[in-house]
């Protein structure tokens, strides 16, 4: 019985230090997802906005395609600072994020197609389809690593994602205000409990 009590603890701290190591993955060996994607959408919300504000011109929007940037950053840090351990938590994050990410390619290739062949399509929606991808993605990875504020920041994401799309049902179109409805939700969504995750990791 006592043997039993003994394997149960060990298997608990041996998952909570799998999470811990997860955690400083996400923060330490790629320079914090989260941060270098929330920045990005930030100034990118901004810059895009203001762009359309001074000339009038919805095609500043093209601008987002500049999201893709950061993956090819992190990869490169990632081949420069691998992790010294690969936990179970963190293929379980990766692999998410890999269905994330095929999600993204995929609605751009569907509205690739769609526009070939009816000659018009509205790249603005793809806006609050990121924030739902982005949102379950980060909701996902909160659960598994026990962190509560990249759970609870999703929620601002969602929120986001379904008044623009019931905006856009009830008005007929997108709205160029989408722009920094996408950053602010990308700030309190991932910016700020990037920066959560980072400083509990200096504290250890």
């Amino acid at each position: 019985m006592e043997e039993k009590k003994m394997t149960e603890k060990e298997s608990l701290e041996l998952v909570s230090r799998m999470i811990q190591a997860t955690r400083q993955n996400l923060v330490k060996g790629s320079g914090n997802y989260f941060l270098v994607y929330g920045y990005t959408a930030l100034v990118l919300s901004i810059a895009i906005y203001a762009l359309f504000y001074v000339t009038g011109n919805t095609l500043w929007s093209i601008g987002w395609f500049l999201m893709f940037l950061p993956m090819s950053v992190i990869a490169f840090r990632k081949k420069k600072n691998k992790p010294l351990v690969v936990t179970y938590t963190d293929g379980m994050v990766k692999k998410v994020w890999q269905v994330i990410g095929s999600l993204f390619s995929l609605t751009i290739f569907v509205m690739l197609v769609l526009m070939f062949i009816t000659g018009k399509c509205d790249f603005v929606l793809m806006l609050p389809l990121s924030l739902l991808y982005a949102g379950i993605g980060t909701a996902i990875t909160g659960l598994v690593i026990k962190e509560s504020c990249l759970v609870y920041g999703s929620f601002v994401g969602f929120v986001f994602a379904v008044y623009m799309l019931m905006s856009y049902t009830l008005n007929g179109g997108t709205e160029m205000i989408w722009n920094l409805y996408f950053g602010l939700s990308l700030t309190v969504m991932m910016v700020v409990p990037g920066h959560v995750l980072n400083n509990k990791i200096e504290k250890l």
